[in-house]
């Protein structure tokens, strides 16, 4: 990664932060997009700045599709060209479907899918300019399995998986790869904040690998995407989640049923 030219978008915050700071470690130049508060790109850059790397912070209410244009933009310019896209921004929302207004709805959609859709088409030119360019995508396990009260943000999800699968096959012949990464059980600030507390290890029983998971799990799966060993990685979602989805939900009580009434036996066939 080294020199290489990455924005990274909502990395205040989360696994937006870690990545931006992953990618920086490993010598790359980073421009890092917050929406509202300026506290965890700040520190993120000054931390990047103390071990030598280089790097700058960028706002941009990503509600509003000019914004994320001249943000990419202006991230391009201070870049002096861009070699990573990594669209992490993105809100949640969790509310009964009959519950959920039309503004709502425009909104995670305006800036889960809307928001990196334009931020690629902006970043495109640059990136045919010098013959090549990755983008990672993210996207959750929301997009592969359902949860009660996700019915607008597991939509965006999904979307983001069809989208980059169709811009990658696009963009694949003119040099770009596109992929995107699907985290599972990832603790971050929000979800302390929305818990009101930091003890998360409830989560690690309902995770086969028996832990959830942390930003730089995350962090290195983007990193490696972005680079040249993973040059035969076209328009994939990759899931980072211990597991989650290949998790049968009733597969332990279907277990112990047929355990009790003989070996071989089927419930209900």
């Amino acid at each position: 990664m080294k020199d290489k030219k990455v924005l990274v978008t909502g990395s205040g915050t989360g696994l937006g932060r870690e990545i931006a700071l992953e990618f920086a470690r490993r010598g790359a130049i980073v421009a890092l997009h917050y929406a509202h508060s300026t506290v965890g790109a700040e520190s993120a850059v000054r931390e990047i700045l103390e071990f030598g790397g280089r790097a700058k912070a960028f706002q941009a209410d990503f509600t509003d599709v000019h914004q994320v244009k001249k943000l990419t933009n202006d991230a391009i310019e201070y870049l002096e060209g861009i070699d990573v896209l990594v669209n992490n921004a993105g809100a949640t929302m969790t509310l009964e479907f009959e519950d959920v207004t039309p503004e709502q709805f425009d909104t995670v959609y305006g800036i889960n899918v809307r928001a990196q859709f334009f931020a690629l088409q902006t970043a495109l030119p640059a990136m045919l300019k010098q013959g090549c360019g990755t983008v990672i995508n993210l996207s959750s396990v929301h997009g592969f399995r359902a949860c009660k009260g996700h019915s607008v943000y597991a939509g965006t999800k999904g979307a983001i998986i069809a989208h980059t699968r169709e811009l990658a096959v696009e963009l694949a012949p003119r040099g770009i790869r596109v992929n995107a990464v699907a985290p599972g059980a990832v603790p971050v600030e929000n979800h302390f904040k929305a818990a009101g507390s930091d003890d998360m290890t409830g989560l690690a029983p309902l995770i086969p690998c028996g832990f959830a998971g942390v930003p730089l799990d995350i962090a290195n799966v983007v990193v490696f995407l972005a680079s040249d060993e993973a040059r035969y990685i076209i328009g994939q979602t990759i899931i980072v989640d211990g597991g989650t989805t290949s998790w049968m939900s009733f597969s332990e009580g279907f277990h112990e049923t047929g355990l009790r009434l003989g070996k071989g036996y089927v419930p209900g066939l």
